[in-house]
């Protein structure tokens, strides 16, 4: 997924200037992103009926021609997810406020702007929980990946961190299932996590593009706040 050089940005660059495959891509990485920010976004109100077309607004103004990747600053504070905060937030903005002129006449109905403007602070941490959830889930993948080109160990170290962590199963109950030495596996636990931590940093790398340094340090903080 993530053999070439490329960042996030020469993805936008490539997307902004008609590549069918870079919008693909873009598409894929982060709809489930756009997606979980505006659900959780209109979670009480009707705009939660406009969700998926809402989406698809979000990609039409980012692929339009002059549309908003062709107006994205790598250099911009906040990097790349602060920018594509910012595209969702706009376009949830504008569609709120053509929903409440739509149903002016209809005030049970109507969107209170000024609640969700109070709100915003609360949304940001949304957005910022589904960005992490996005990364680790590419991470994952990326490992999953590595692994079915390597060897059965690797794979079963890929298997040995969903039943940590999304079973939430304790490594001597895992021990017990696959009928190995709890301290071996505790050995395998942890080269399992370097190897997550390794596609982690390849996957930060690409979303946020810096010094080693700088990419060490936004994986701990993902790791922390997935944690």
């Amino acid at each position: 997924m993530f053999e070439s050089p490329s960042t996030c940005w020469s993805v936008i660059q490539a997307a902004a200037a008609g590549s069918m495959d870079d919008r693909a891509h873009f598409v894929d990485r982060y709809a489930s992103l756009i997606r979980d920010y505006l659900a959780a976004r209109w979670r009480q109100s009707p705009c939660a009926g406009e969700l998926e077309d809402a989406v698809q607004e979000v990609f039409i103004d980012c692929f339009k021609p002059a549309g908003v990747l062709a107006r994205a600053d790598a250099a911009q504070s906040g990097g790349f997810r602060a920018f594509l905060y910012g595209v969702v937030r706009m376009t949830a903005l504008r569609v709120e406020t053509r929903y409440a002129r739509q149903r002016q006449r209809q005030p049970a109905e109507e969107v209170n702007l000024d609640e969700i403007a109070d709100s915003e602070q609360s949304l940001s941490e949304v957005f910022d929980r589904a960005w992490v959830r996005t990364l680790v889930r590419e991470a994952a993948q990326v490992q999953a990946e590595r692994a079915r080109g390597a060897d059965e160990s690797a794979v079963r170290r890929v298997e040995l961190l969903r039943l940590r962590f999304q079973d939430g199963m304790p490594i001597r109950a895992i021990a017990e299932l696959w009928n190995v030495e709890a301290a071996w596996l505790h050995h395998e636990y942890a080269r399992a996590r370097e190897e997550f931590r390794a596609a982690l940093r390849e996957v930060v790398a690409f979303h946020h593009p810096g010094t080693p340094a700088e990419i060490e340090r936004e994986c701990a903080n993902l790791i922390a706040n997935w944690s």
